[in-house]
């Protein structure tokens, strides 16, 4: 058995503007980070998402015991319209790059070491959508 590899963003239900700077940066996120283990990222209309353990959050990762297991990512939405009147939209798609951003380190420690912990994750997403920044007018 093969084990499947990249970032896949899904979910037509989820903003159709944030889907399309997910799309846009997934793009450029595989053309400079490797992705060895298959992680989609199912965009969801709400405005949170709940974890397994209940919690409501705006973004989540799954990291499975078992690395032959694909991981996935869920972001929530719902909320960008809010965002987009009081930051204005190339900021408020910038802070849900973050969030995709976030999600994303955990995936790259959780491949590297079966974990996932919080320390320098919140520096390491922010240095990532600084980099796309530099390659991209608008988000």
């Amino acid at each position: 058995m093969s084990i499947r590899a990249g970032l896949h963003i899904r979910g037509r239900r989820g903003h159709p503007e944030v889907r399309g700077a997910y799309i846009r940066y997934a793009r450029w996120l595989r053309q400079n980070y490797e992705f060895p283990i298959r992680v989609p990222a199912y965009l969801s209309p709400g405005d949170f998402v709940t974890t397994m353990q209940g919690h409501r959050c705006s973004a989540s990762f799954f990291a499975p015991w078992d690395q032959t297991v694909e991981p996935y990512i869920r972001i929530a939405t719902g909320d960008y319209p809010q965002l987009r009147e009081s930051e204005g939209r190339d900021n408020a798609l910038a802070a849900f790059l973050n969030s995709l951003s976030h999600e994303i380190v955990h995936y790259f420690q959780w491949v590297e070491t079966g974990e996932i912990w919080e320390r320098g994750v919140v520096r390491r997403a922010s240095s990532m959508v600084d980099r796309y920044a530099l390659t991209v007018d608008h988000p």
